[in-house]
């Protein structure tokens, strides 16, 4: 067996212990899908991204997998993919665009260097909406958000809908950050919504934000991979971000911070961005928590 370079990092985080862990693997060339999967597992991280020599035109490619499966794309991983490569001098230092190959495509991003260190933000996938809630599904979403008040669709609050963007989300919009805040839900009835979505990773619920300087406050159930709630997740918050440009209260070039974790002490921040094609970017900061290596 060989040693490969591995990190571990704290993604959508201002500071150490905020934000969503994640373990990275350099080099990975030589480990097949099992062998992937089954360290994945083992990490018990929410994702575990293994990086690999790239096809043309992109600086390096991304596998993604959580403990159970292999995705093909998330936003946390993306994030922290990128500033890994940077950080390890696979490209240039001082480099302010890169190019990602993953399953879902070749993702460009940008990268922001300041005092602090490089602040990352990827273009994530074209999310489409799957359907809305018909009368049956609609019944189960009913069940698995019972006891948290929805906005009020009255005042063009977002209905519940299924959206993809590389990973599928169920999304909902409640009443206000408080009540979402305090909302405990049952994670046998939430696990039980993937079905309805063709493989759907769980439901993400958002809310106005009550944070200072984040317009959204966002928390992300996704049982079926074994944590009842991911601390930060950049792919939901960006199917929010393209819901809300759908919906027409967000526009090209508009731009806002989301709050998500506090809920499982992690307390992250992430950067939404459209661009002028009304493509969605996530991106935040990234702390480097263990340095090493892995054998595998």
């Amino acid at each position: 067996m060989s040693l490969r370079r591995y990190l571990q990092l704290d993604v959508f985080a201002h500071r150490i212990g905020a934000g969503n862990p994640l373990a990275v693997v350099f080099d990975a060339q030589g480990l097949d899908d099992a062998a992937m999967q089954s360290f994945a597992a083992w990490m018990h991280l929410p994702e575990t991204v293994f990086l690999l020599p790239p096809g043309p035109g992109a600086d390096y490619r991304a596998r993604i997998f959580t403990p159970t499966r292999e995705l093909d794309f998330a936003g946390h991983p993306s994030v922290g993919a990128a500033w890994a490569v940077l950080d390890a001098g696979r490209v240039a230092p001082h480099r302010d665009a890169l190019v990602q190959e993953c399953a879902a495509g070749q993702l460009p991003v940008r990268i922001v260097h300041d005092a602090t260190g490089p602040r990352v933000s990827v273009r994530t996938p074209r999310a489409r909406r799957i359907e809305r809630a018909g009368e049956d599904d609609a019944a189960r979403l009913a069940a698995a958000l019972r006891g948290l008040a929805l906005a009020d669709r009255a005042t063009g609050a977002l209905a519940p809908a299924l959206w993809d963007n590389g990973v599928r989300w169920w999304l909902a919009e409640a009443g206000d950050a408080r009540a979402l805040r305090e909302w405990r839900p049952d994670p046998a009835v939430l696990a039980a919504i993937a079905e309805l979505g063709g493989d759907a990773l769980g439901l993400a619920v958002f809310a106005a934000g009550d944070v200072p300087g984040c317009a959204r406050t966002v928390r992300a159930f996704c049982p079926g991979d074994g944590f009842a709630e991911d601390p930060v997740t950049g792919s939901a918050n960006a199917a929010i971000a393209s819901a809300l440009l759908e919906a027409g209260r967000l526009r090209a070039g508009e731009g806002y911070c989301a709050s998500q974790g506090r809920e499982v002490g992690r307390d992250g921040r992430v950067e939404l961005r459209v661009d002028e094609d009304a493509a969605v970017w996530v991106g935040g900061r990234v702390q480097a928590v263990i340095r090493g290596s892995v054998e595998w």
